[in-house]
């Protein structure tokens, strides 16, 4: 096929590289060299007529991705096979004429194409091979034939294995494409690469062809262009670069000393290109990573691939500038979403929430343009998450971003005061989860028996119950009253006593903190196991299989002490089996729907614990509190006006102990309302999978919940839509959310503004008082933690779900959090010293490593 053949609909034949070369071609004012594509035709009749490499592919298929000598071994076989095959006589022909019209004696890139290569979601580049500068029929079948074989390379195998793509259904067609000779060539990015702002684009540029730049054989000079104009140059030396060989193929050959250093293009060449560029991702409609050759003066683009790792930026019917903070690092749940849960979130929360990569942001702009609210706003952030605070306080500091407005204009803050003050009484608390507690019930009641339209139209309903229980102004003054006595506890009792987070140990085992109570919970359930040997046996069986279901729990009642473990486990289920990691998003299976998930903890607790842990557990902490107390009070009384602080710090005392475990509840029961819906939603999802609407129940999953009640309302759905909600679900998993975004693409970094942790220590923000050292454990996914007492957690995130490992360990290191998220909270109360919002912990830190965590002062020590 030649380009002017190939479009966007012919991904299937020609690959995603020969796709966007046929694009190019169409493009006005684009030049792109002219060529052809051998398809995807060609390579499937090679491999049928080589029937020794489909017993390879299922070899191949069943490798794991890490064992590096089986895949070199078991590709180097297939390559062989692929190169020694012989073309047939109509493709040769074929080929051949296709020469003849663009000139048989000029030299030709062979270029590899992938059907997976070069997608939006998800980008080969440099996983097949190309061969520059072939001249003749028998050469260009030769290197069509390594293209081919290059599908099975060892790091294209990987590759494949890893994201989990089938060896068969990735095919191979192959460009064809004449030569450009060029005086420089390079690399253009439309966003830039670094920050991912889409306002920026970066060129690099070196002498000769670009393999120099791509090969790292050769540092290019680098531009960075915005609004038209050049807005910094950084030019390198440029020793070597890739010329033609007049016997075929490439080589290195030194550049000049005086040409060197010399700037490969002038700043008009560079905005010229940036021109082009522009038009090309107009095309395209994505931000794109272009490679270019100049020849004399004039440009050709020789390909054009999208940026998949730029995270998407929300859309907006308005050309004004927002910014947008993380949602997902308040509620520490940083995966990427599906649909349904993304959409339920925006119907509980009172917020508009903006969608992007799978992800939720609060624009935080308007707020930002009055003084008052970026005094605000940022002070409160700034409390709870440094990063994000630093990231903020350096786009407003620009001044060229953000606009101002003065402070009788709100420009958007949220209207309001702080909330009313409340009397210390635990009576407050009792109250609020009784009434929480009556309100799940009766949704419970309630919403059996519905099915159809009548169900969605009920849980719509039943969400606005869900909001007046959540944003209940009463329980809104419980929390703010705990935080802000715990804020007043570290800020007085530090300059009073030189004494740092006082409050952190002021609330362990505090009453009524539905998360810290789950976790000792669980030690019970240890209790219950702990004296059966065949038990423990066989729920260790349980978890090196990674069980799926609750079967488990019913073959357990054949076992001696089974019918009491099984007993256990359901009990504990019934309290708190609505709970998983990332249980803000709905969709997100939940311990009841996979008991199995808690079986690594129950064994931990098993190995670690002796009977009546949990009860200890919980009084060692109150005692340790009360102790505090103590020396703090009489500490202060020996100060100037020591009566009058302490009768102070007492009062504020009692007042973060009698509501600092509230501040769990209301999740609790937003989760325990989430898991009744599934549950029907489910069983909704079912009917429709009968009655043939749907293909699966978790189709479900990939519709927003308004999308949902439509296809209940007409037993209709588009099919195509959840295919294309799936792949973009894939595809956002693999991205990783700014903590500040910019509606310009920008990602906005912040740092930790302090100086005072020894040299090579990482640091974060101090949680949970204490230093404590030990063995680090990363830990990705709760379900493989294998923990021994005195082990230090290290992991991305922890929500609620997380509680049950904190039984077992002795420290916590996060790379996301803030001072009143749940993991920090539930480290105080379990007395756990912990240091959160450290970037990168999990790859800087190895599992195994001997750490020392320094809760107070908020860093980390290496030290092994």
């Amino acid at each position: 096929m030649g380009f002017q053949q190939i479009d966007s609909t012919n991904v299937a034949e020609v690959g995603g590289k020969g796709v966007h070369l046929g694009e190019l071609s169409r493009i006005d004012g684009i030049r792109v060299p002219d060529g052809f594509c051998v398809t995807t035709d060609a390579f499937q009749r090679i491999v049928a007529e080589a029937p020794s490499i489909d017993a390879q592919l299922d070899l191949l298929s069943r490798v794991r991705p890490d064992d590096r000598a089986e895949i070199r071994t078991l590709s180097a076989d297939v390559r062989r096979v692929v190169e020694g095959v012989a073309i047939p006589d109509d493709l040769v022909a074929a080929i051949g004429e296709s020469l003849a019209r663009l000139g048989d004696d000029a030299a030709y890139a062979v270029r590899s194409s992938a059907t997976a290569e070069d997608l939006p979601t998800a980008s080969f580049a440099g996983q097949q091979d190309s061969y520059l500068n072939i001249v003749g029929l028998a050469e260009i079948l030769r290197h069509v034939r390594r293209c081919w074989a290059s599908l099975f390379t060892e790091r294209a195998v990987t590759y494949r294995l890893r994201n989990g793509f089938d060896h068969r259904k990735v095919r191979m067609a192959v460009v064809v494409q004449r030569m450009v000779f060029p005086d420089a060539a390079g690399i253009l990015f439309t966003a830039d690469p670094v920050t991912s702002n889409r306002k920026i684009a970066t060129v690099e540029a070196g002498w000769g062809l670009g393999e120099a730049l791509v090969s790292g054989l050769v540092t290019g000079d680098v531009y960075t262009v915005r609004d038209d104009q050049v807005v910094a140059t950084t030019l390198a030396a440029k020793p070597q670069s890739v010329q033609a060989s007049p016997e075929g193929g490439t080589q290195e050959v030194p550049v000049e000393p005086e040409r060197q250093t010399r700037p490969a293009l002038t700043d008009a060449q560079v905005v010229r290109l940036v021109r082009l560029g522009r038009r090309i991702e107009a095309h395209f409609g994505r931000p794109q990573d272009i490679e270019w050759c100049l020849a004399g003066d004039e440009f050709h683009i020789v390909q054009s691939r999208p940026i998949t790792t730029l995270f998407p930026v929300p859309v907006t019917d308005d050309q004004d500038n927002h910014l947008y903070v993380s949602v997902g690092h308040q509620q520490m749940m940083t995966d990427a979403m599906k649909p349904l849960g993304l959409s339920l979130w925006q119907l509980t929360t009172p917020r508009p929430m903006h969608e992007a990569g799978g992800r939720l942001f609060v624009d935080v702009a308007p707020i930002l343009a009055t003084p008052a609210g970026r005094a605000n706003l940022i002070g409160t952030l700034g409390r709870s998450d440094p990063l994000i605070r630093d990231a903020l306080q350096s786009v407003v500091d620009r001044g060229d971003f953000l606009r101002s407005l003065p402070d009788d204009d709100s420009g958007g803050a949220p209207a309001g005061g702080p909330p009313a003050p409340i009397e210390t009484d635990p009576a407050v608390v009792t109250e609020l989860i009784r009434r929480g507690q009556e309100s799940v019930a009766t949704l419970r009641r309630e919403i059996r028996g519905l099915s159809g339209p009548a169900l969605l139209d009920f849980i719509l309903a039943d969400i606005a119950e869900l909001k007046r229980v959540l944003f209940d102004p009463r329980s809104i003054q419980v929390i703010m009253a705990g935080m802000e006595a715990a804020w007043w506890l570290n800020d007085h009792l530090e300059t009073w006593l030189g004494e740092k987070n006082a409050a952190d140990v002021l609330t362990q085992s505090v009453a009524h903190n539905v998360t810290s109570e789950m976790g000792l919970a669980l030690l019970d359930v240890a209790d219950a196991i702990r004296p059966y040997a065949d038990v423990v046996a066989f729920l260790q069986r349980v978890a090196d299989e990674g069980r799926e279901g609750d079967g488990f729990l019913d073959e357990l009642t054949g076992l001696p002490g089974g019918r009491e473990a099984r007993d256990a486990i359901r009990a504990y289920l019934d309290e708190y089996g609505m709970r998983c990691t990332g249980e803000i998003d709905i969709t997100r299976t939940r311990w009841s729907e996979r008991p199995a998930t808690l079986v690594p903890s129950i064994l931990g607790n098993v190995r670690n614990f002796e009977p009546g842990a949990g009860k200890r557990r919980f009084e060692q902490g109150r005692q340790e509190a009360l102790r505090k107390e103590q020396d703090l009070l009489t500490r202060l009384r020996a100060l100037p006006d020591g009566e009058q602080k302490a009768e102070e710090t007492k009062r504020m005392i009692d007042r973060v102990r009698t509501f600092a475990g509230y501040r769990e509840y209301p999740k609790y029961g937003m989760v325990s309302r989430y898991f009744v819906y599934k549950q029907a939603l489910l069983r909704e999802a079912d009917r429709l999978v009968q009655s043939g609407v749907l293909r699966e129940k978790d189709d479900i999953f990939f519709l927003r919940f308004e999308e949902l009640r439509e296809v209940v309302r007409t037993d209709d759905v588009d099919a195509e839509l959840i295919l294309e909600r799936r792949e973009a679900f894939r595809s956002y998993e693999a991205l990783t959310p700014p903590r500040v975004l910019t509606s310009d693409g920008e990602a906005v970094t912040g740092r930790y503004l302090r100086d005072d942790a020894p040299p090579g220590a990482l640091v974060g923000l101090p949680v949970s008082a204490g230093t404590v050292e030990g063995r680090a454990r990363v830990v990705l996914d709760m379900a493989q933690a294998d923990l021994d007492a005195g082990d230090i957690l290290v992991t991305t995130y922890t929500d609620p779900s997380w509680t049950p490992l904190f039984v077992s360990v002795a420290g916590l290191v996060t790379e996301v959090g803030g001072l009143m998220t749940h993991g920090a909270v539930i480290a105080r109360e379990y007395g756990l010293p912990a240091v959160v919002g450290v970037e990168q912990a999990t790859r800087l830190i190895r599992d195994g490593q001997r750490i020392r965590v320094h809760g107070t002062d908020g860093y980390v020590e290496l030290l092994d």
